[in-house]
């Protein structure tokens, strides 16, 4: 590497446990993970790994780049901060904290009381405060900024779209309602410096692959019922699914094979347990678990 230019690994290490999507944390006031890339990594992608693996104990699974940004004026040292989604089986921590405490208005799978769940939250709190950043813009503007919250929150009748965690989280900045603008009026834990945004980008990225590509599979064990499964792809998605849609889904695309064993984990009746079928990567490029239906 030249010696104007320094490099800085930032990483979103991932995993789910107790069906929340976790994502590893350091420090007193909270940030991810970062530190300086070496001269003995061959790669950024290695050096993340090594580093991953040297401060936690664990080895990741699928190692993906988000994206690179370079500071500095020109003739003065250069700095680069690169930043990269890892997934783990890693046992929690403290150090671990759940997506959605940053994130509270992602998480659309339901709870006893909509008032604390992502739709409730997006419903009472989100869409007044966004109507009123609507009506606060040039008359030239206002229709712009409303299809633009419409289409993000699933406002006026559109959808929920789960990828685009990123493109909610850069509405809510640019209207100045979040920690990162000035405002605290939604809530959400800050993280340091630009970290929010990076775990915002790796959120949008990882619910948008998990749909093309099988990488649920990193973040589950070995072995595993459908149930849990499904569980692990509604954490990640922030939305609950169609249990049979869902299954016909997995199943029909044999991205999973029986092993034959029985688990009498599920605090029901025993499931079958099943493993992640590795022979689907070399039969086709194109696997992942689609989010079907939602119930």
């Amino acid at each position: 590497m030249s010696a104007d230019l320094s490099a800085e690994l930032v990483a979103v290490v991932t995993a789910v446990d107790d069906d929340r999507p976790l994502v590893l944390t350091s420090g007193e006031r909270p940030r991810l993970p970062a530190g300086p890339l070496r001269s003995e990594h061959r790669s950024m992608q290695a050096g993340l790994s090594a580093w991953v693996e040297e401060q936690t104990g664990h080895r990741l699974g699928y190692v993906e780049q988000l994206y690179t940004f370079a500071d500095g004026d020109p003739g003065a040292r250069r700095a680069v901060s690169v930043s990269y989604l890892g997934l783990t089986r890693a046992v929690p921590g403290p150090q671990w904290r759940d997506w959605y405490a940053f994130f509270p208005w992602e998480d659309h799978r339901g709870t006893e009381d909509p008032r604390t769940s992502g739709a409730g939250l997006v419903e009472q709190t989100v869409a007044p405060l966004l109507t009123g950043w609507v009506a606060g813009a040039p008359v030239g503007a206002r229709s712009a900024r409303r299809h633009r919250a419409d289409i993000c929150f699933g406002l006026g009748g559109r959808a929920w779209a789960p990828e685009l965690a990123l493109q909610r989280y850069e509405l809510l900045w640019e209207a100045g309602l979040i920690p990162e603008a000035g405002a605290s009026l939604v809530p959400g834990e800050p993280l340091e410096s630009d970290h929010r945004r990076i775990l915002a980008t790796a959120l949008s990225r990882l619910r948008a692959t998990i749909q093309y590509r099988p990488v649920v599979f990193e973040l589950v064990p070995q072995t595993f019922t459908l149930g849990r499964l499904q569980r692990t792809v509604e954490a990640l998605a922030g939305r609950a699914l169609h249990k049979q849609n869902f299954r016909r889904l997995v199943t029909g695309q044999e991205l999973v094979e029986e092993t034959g064993e029985i688990s009498a984990d599920t605090g029901g009746r025993p499931a079958r347990l099943y493993r992640f079928r590795r022979a689907v990567l070399d039969e086709r490029q194109v696997a992942g678990t689609k989010l079907p239906t939602p119930r």
